[in-house]
């Protein structure tokens, strides 16, 4: 698949990203990876902490320069751009999304009573892909809003305003070679397949990184609890920890993202 050009090298000799029509803060680009200096700029980010309106000014380089906005924790102790490996990842396309959540839909043999009371009202076998629903907010609008939230929240440290060049916002995590869900899965293109899903199923973005932490805007969040349950098991398929190490129960996550705005994972 051929990819689009990355206009980040220019910003080299024209920070303010002016011939690109843009404007831009004081900034660096990043191109250390933890195999060594990649072959052209991953990402740019800003010197200075990102303000809440951040992301939405940075959204009119989607259309002028192919450079998608995003959020990223410099905390210092756990930086989001710490040992990026975008020479380990595959590309999103060449994965299908059903069969990536179905494979993680995994059990073993002795399906037991904690694994039927965890992913009840589902049983072992993968359920299926959620029906997709209408976007009840314009997808840009509702994730500058939700990056606006994410901005000015305690969790989020130091947060910077960034752009990345991948061909859409799904792709994000693979085209930098973010590694936080290492533990889960080390070809974080198969996740990012998962997401071009949700991005076409639920107006999801992809708004903000951190260490270990992925957070969304969703435009189409469920709204009764059928829609939630099936949404919820393909979020346990995709980040177990969520469950497993957050609500203990597929029927007590689907019911924190009735109407939910915002879906955020983290990998343990």
């Amino acid at each position: 698949m051929a990819t689009l050009p990355n206009q980040l090298p220019k910003l080299a000799q024209d920070p303010s990203g002016r011939s690109l029509g843009l404007d831009l803060p004081l900034g660096r680009l990043v191109d250390g990876t933890s195999e060594g200096t990649w072959h052209e700029p991953l990402l740019w980010h800003a010197d200075g902490a990102a303000a809440p309106d951040a992301w939405g000014q940075l959204l009119p380089a989607r259309m002028s320069a192919g450079l998608h906005p995003l959020l990223l924790s410099m905390d210092a102790a756990l930086p989001a751009t710490r040992e990026l490996s975008p020479g380990t990842m595959s590309y999103p396309g060449d994965h299908d999304a059903e069969d990536v959540l179905a494979g993680f839909w995994d059990f073993e043999e002795d399906f037991g009573e904690d694994e039927a009371e965890l992913v009840a009202p589902f049983g072992r076998e993968w359920p299926g892909l959620a029906p997709a629903r209408e976007p009840a907010a314009d997808p840009d609008v509702r994730a500058a809003e939700v990056a606006a939230s994410v901005a000015g929240a305690d969790w989020f440290k130091d947060p910077r305003a960034a752009l990345v060049p991948p061909r859409r916002s799904a792709d994000i995590p693979a085209a930098i070679g973010w590694t936080g869900p290492l533990n889960h899965e080390n070809d974080v293109a198969r996740l990012c397949a998962v997401l071009r899903s949700w991005e076409d199923r639920f107006g999801a973005r992809v708004v903000a990184l951190a260490f270990d932490v992925l957070v969304l805007s969703v435009a189409a969040p469920p709204v009764d609890r059928a829609e939630a349950e099936a949404i919820a098991a393909e979020h346990f398929a995709f980040c177990p920890d969520n469950i497993t190490q957050g609500s203990g129960s597929l029927r007590a996550y689907a019911k924190s993202l009735l109407g939910e705005r915002c879906w955020t994972f983290w990998w343990d």
